[in-house]
């Protein structure tokens, strides 16, 4: 049986830690020649800078080729059927890393690939973004389990995506949403269903200051994410009052660090200058999607 990582949930809870061990051994200095030999096709159907950079170098640090796909070369299921475009790249690559939109696309071209499947971001999660940031909190706190964390804005693919990885790990993830845009109810149920052997915890709020109290982590992402452009307006008035600011940190725990997936759009999910403040721990995170993506594409390919 192939295993693919299409969803956080698809590594048991007890398989997060190995990883991000492995990760930080790696970003220590330890090597690794787990696709010496080996090609990693990388498949987007959407624009990216940390995602791209990030499983090209990360390959290549495990002694592996990457073929890198830009949108228009492929059309999944437009000029070609998913179903085909699987059964090629199986034959001539060993792990497929696909960022496309809908979740069933990605679904689809698991059920017929023979190799690894790796979701690069898609429009119901962002599993690989999740092992970086928990990479990034155990970095920062010594451990995720026992930390409050605090997602501030749309209960969206990241959001839900770090509420299993929080949850798995033993942490506690708080998301203060507007109303209208708060994570599903069933994905707040996957997760706490996922993170109760760990004691850890998601649940949903709609204020800011509630959700960073005790915080020892603040997290925002963007309000408009790609492919709602057309929503921009209208989410610039219901998203008021949920930015990310200095002041809005001065309210979490003495200690607090701050993290954004990028990119970030000052002025409106934080404030200006504040990928620079002395808490902001981001651009760690940004480095930290190679080394957990390494990570995971060693476990998958040896497993």
């Amino acid at each position: 049986m192939v295993n693919h990582f299409l969803k956080f949930s698809d590594i048991a809870p007890e398989e997060i830690q190995p990883i991000l061990d492995r990760a930080i051994a790696l970003k220590s200095g330890a090597t690794s020649n787990a696709l010496v030999g080996k090609s990693v096709a990388i498949l987007f159907e959407k624009p990216s800078l940390r995602t791209k950079l990030s499983f090209w170098v990360g390959t290549e640090k495990l002694g592996g080729s990457p073929v890198h796909f830009a949108p228009e070369e492929i059309g999944l299921g437009k000029r070609e059927p998913v179903a085909d475009v699987a059964q090629v790249m199986s034959r001539m690559s060993d792990i497929a890393v696909i960022r496309t939109f809908e979740q069933s696309t990605i679904e689809e071209f698991a059920k017929n690939a023979s190799i690894p499947v790796i979701n690069a971001l898609t429009d119901a999660e962002h599993p690989c973004q999740a092992l970086a940031d928990t990479q990034t909190i155990t970095e920062q706190l010594g451990s995720v389990k026992g930390a409050n964390v605090a997602f501030i804005g749309d209960g969206n693919n990241v959001a839900v995506s770090l509420g299993y990885a929080v949850a798995g790990l033993g942490g506690h993830l708080t998301v203060a949403s507007p109303d209208g845009y708060t994570v599903p109810a069933e994905k707040l149920e996957g997760a706490n269903t996922y993170g109760a052997a760990a004691a850890g915890s998601m649940k949903q709020v709609t204020s800011p200051k509630e959700a960073v109290a005790n915080a020892d982590i603040v997290y925002t992402d963007v309000w408009t994410s790609m492919g709602q452009e057309a929503e921009t307006a209208k989410r610039l008035v219901d998203f008021d009052g949920y930015q990310v600011n200095p002041e809005l940190l001065d309210q979490a725990s003495a200690n607090v660090k701050f993290m954004h997936d990028l990119p970030a759009h000052p002025g409106e999910e934080i404030s200006h200058g504040l990928l620079y403040d002395s808490r902001s721990v981001a651009f760690d995170q940004a480095e930290n999607r190679m080394w957990t993506q390494a990570a995971l594409m060693e476990k998958l390919i040896r497993s």
